[in-house]
C-alpha cells in the first residue's frame, strides 16, 4: 500500500459514505440502532485516555482526539435540528456551519470532553426516541443544504450521520491501536 493510500485509510478508515437508490426499512432501522449505539462506543474509544492523548491528532494534519468529541456532539446536534426542521416545514433550507472553524475554538480545542459526551449520550436518546416514531413520509422528506446545494431526503441523512459517528470512532480507535494505548 502506497503512503497516499495509507494518508486515505487514516482519513477514511471505514471508508466514505456511499448509498444510492431506495433506502429500506431494515436500513433504516439499522441506522437508528447505529445512532442509538453511538454514545457508548465513542465513550468507550476515549476511556482512559490522558489530557496527552486527547489532545493528539488521529492523523498528521487532523484534529485531536478532543476536536473531534466535539465535533460530533456540534455536526449531531445541527442534524438533528434538521431532520426536525424537514419534518416540520416543507424543504426548509437549513443553515450551514464552518465545522473546521469551530473546531478552532476554545471549547473544541481545550474543553473537556466529559460534558460533550454526556451532551451526545442525551442528544442520541432523544435522536432515537424521534427516529423510531417516523413514517415512510416522514423519512422522504428533505431540507435543501445551500453549502452544498444538495436537497437529501431524511433517510439519506440519517445514513449519513449513522456513517458519521462511526468514522470519528474508527478514528479515535485506529490511533489507539497505532500509538498502542
Amino acid at each position: 500500500m502506497g503512503s497516499a493510500e495509507n494518508r486515505e485509510d487514516l482519513r477514511y478508515p471505514i471508508g466514505t459514505y456511499e448509498q444510492e437508490g431506495p433506502i429500506s426499512a431494515e436500513q433504516r432501522d439499522a441506522w437508528i440502532e447505529d445512532i442509538r449505539l453511538l454514545p457508548g462506543q465513542l465513550a468507550e474509544a476515549v476511556a482512559g485516555l490522558s489530557e496527552e492523548q486527547l489532545d493528539t491528532p488521529y492523523r498528521e494534519g487532523g484534529w485531536t482526539v478532543r476536536q473531534v468529541v466535539h465535533h460530533l456532539a456540534d455536526s449531531h446536534m445541527n442534524s438533528l435540528i434538521r431532520m426536525k426542521l424537514g419534518l416540520t416545514e416543507d424543504n426548509p433550507t437549513i443553515k450551514p456551519y464552518e465545522e473546521a472553524d469551530w473546531a478552532e475554538l476554545a471549547d473544541s480545542k481545550s474543553y473537556p470532553v466529559a460534558p460533550s459526551l454526556a451532551l451526545i449520550e442525551a442528544l442520541h436518546d432523544r435522536w432515537t426516541t424521534l427516529l423510531k416514531s417516523m413514517e415512510d413520509a416522514d423519512f422522504a422528506r428533505t431540507f435543501y443544504h445551500p453549502g452544498s446545494r444538495q436537497t437529501p431526503r431524511l433517510d439519506w441523512n440519517l445514513g449519513f450521520y449513522a456513517w458519521h459517528g462511526k468514522h470519528h470512532v474508527a478514528h479515535i480507535v485506529a490511533l489507539r491501536k497505532r500509538m498502542g494505548w
